[in-house]
């Protein structure tokens, strides 16, 4: 199949690809006209049906439907014009290829996990530790296959894991150099910060946030299961849970990302810088894998508050 990372500008494209969403718009002239998502393992493309004509049949979000059209370019992303679409027939397609994943090794990846749960030393945090990346199946099974993100980042299956063994080998190196920082603390809150996106965002092919996503979040949500968890554990020290649960709290760093509190503690400081560095790391190459060999501008970007371009590859 034509996948849609590989397609470049003034190009025609013609495939079957999931559509993630469908919205009807009317332009200022009042004319309908359809926003799509359209979503295959590699990634999401912006799609727009300007013309609501004869070979425009009915379809819904969550369908297979098969385009054509012309590929163009708005503010610096790929856009699909699609001039033809249907519902896509069984058999012309396998669902295996509409669903994003991760190039690296999921059984690799939780091994290093688990050797993280397995070098922390205090017996309360390895205990709550134990307690979700060993003896809760569910849990495991959720946390290796979920993604980490609607689209921003690490938006694919594997995604969470993924993301969570970088911020986890990030804070590792900030333990190792700064002597000050509680280190059993920090690979714990690592290990966690994150968890309350297996409640935030569905699984796939809807990869879309939850009603309880909506409602509360998930930092809230993984808030709340430290706490939970902690109450399970006799004699779990207070002082403990709460540094654990603030650095949870705090690891989007300001009130207006979404934290309920800013770092106050060392651990919790590391966390959010970790988190946010590997966000912005991974959003960026995910800009630019999408762009392909487009070395020029790329046009301004509102997450980084910049116009992006890819470093030159020319020879050293």
């Amino acid at each position: 199949m034509n996948y849609l990372k590989d397609y470049r500008e003034g190009e025609k494209f013609t495939g079957t690809y999931l559509c993630k969403q469908k919205q009807v718009f009317k332009t200022k002239a009042g004319k309908t006209y359809y926003s799509l998502t359209l979503q295959d393992k590699t990634g999401l493309a912006d799609g727009k049906i300007w013309d609501l004509n004869n070979g425009i049949a009915d379809f819904e979000s969550l369908d297979y439907i098969h385009c054509e059209g012309m590929v163009t370019s708005f503010q610096g992303n790929l856009q699909m014009n699609i001039s033809r679409v249907r519902i896509s027939d069984e058999g012309e397609y396998d669902p295996a290829d509409y669903v994003p994943s991760t190039d690296k090794d999921v059984a690799e990846m939780y091994s290093s996990v688990m050797k993280y749960v397995a070098s922390v030393q205090n017996r309360y945090l390895r205990k709550i530790l134990e307690m979700y990346f060993v003896e809760d199946a569910g849990f495991i099974d959720s946390f290796k296959s979920h993604s980490a993100a609607k689209s921003v980042h690490h938006g694919f299956m594997g995604g969470l894991l993924e993301h969570t063994l970088s911020v986890t080998n990030m804070c590792q190196y900030f333990a190792d150099h700064y002597p000050m920082i509680n280190r059993d603390l920090l690979i714990t809150a690592a290990l966690f910060h994150d968890m309350g996106k297996i409640q935030e965002i569905s699984g796939f092919p809807q990869n879309d946030y939850t009603d309880e996503g909506q409602m509360l979040g998930h930092i809230y949500i993984g808030a709340r299961a430290m706490e939970d968890a902690a109450e399970k554990i006799p004699g779990f020290p207070a002082k403990l849970k709460n540094e654990l649960v603030h650095c949870i709290l705090s690891h989007h760093g300001k009130l207006e990302f979404g934290s309920p509190k800013v770092p106050a503690i060392m651990e919790a400081m590391a966390l959010h810088l970790a988190d946010n560095a590997d966000a912005k790391l991974q959003t960026l190459t995910e800009i630019f894998g999408q762009a392909g060999d487009n070395m020029n501008w790329l046009g301004y970007n509102r997450m980084f508050e910049s116009n992006l371009r890819q470093t030159s590859k020319g020879e050293l």
